[in-house]
């Protein structure tokens, strides 16, 4: 009985100290030299700024009239950033974390009403198209998910453009883009799907 209670104690500390861990690791600088906000990156004129520890808050960002970006210099709020400001595109709902954009009731191309976007599963038969915002699902690390925007696409590759990959990591990544059957699977386990923009009507 007290070998049993002290494992348990063991065990709790444990995860207490790996839980602490996570958080400290999280929110710190790895001495790379930048400030949180430095600008890093961009695409299309649009800024991709340097968070510091992955999990870091800074503030909500909004538009002149209210409209809700993200928090600073979240993944979220660079691709809501960019799609406001490169397509004047307000989501219906504009909030929740990076995994909830991509909804998985969804067939393959639907539209998904709370992002206003077409959405496609990855390795169901579409390609990702420059533009398009990548979806990650969550992780043992990361249980937020996270999302980029697609920033070129060639025959072996999808690059992306992202924001508060890691504190020590790029804007930029190239993920492999393999075929699979009749289509292609971007080969990454995380990427559950990706966003585009609905074709204009033309009258």
């Amino acid at each position: 009985m007290k070998g049993s209670i002290k494992a348990i104690i063991v065990l709790v500390a444990a995860i207490g100290l790996s839980v602490a861990g996570y958080q400290a690791v999280t929110r710190v600088s790895l001495g790379n030299g930048l400030a949180p906000g430095s600008q890093i990156d961009e695409l299309h004129g649009v800024a991709i700024y340097y968070n510091g520890g992955v999990n870091q808050s800074r503030g909500r960002n909004t538009s002149a009239d209210g409209y809700n970006l993200g928090i600073r210099y979240q993944c979220v709020e660079f691709v809501k950033r960019y799609y406001f400001e490169r397509f004047g595109h307000r989501m219906p709902d504009a909030y929740g974390h990076a995994k909830s954009f991509f909804d998985h009731s969804l067939a393959d191309g639907a539209f998904n009403e709370k992002r206003g976007l077409l959405q496609f599963s990855n390795g169901a038969g579409a390609v990702p198209q420059a533009e398009d915002i990548l979806v990650f699902g969550p992780s043992l690390l990361n249980p937020y998910g996270h999302v980029g925007i697609v920033a070129q696409v060639n025959s072996y590759a999808v690059i992306i453009a992202q924001q508060n990959a890691g504190p020590i990591l790029s804007s930029r990544e190239a993920l492999p883009l393999v075929q699979q059957g009749n289509g292609f699977r971007v080969e990454n386990a995380r990427v559950v799907g990706w966003l585009r923009l609905p074709a204009p009507i033309i009258p």
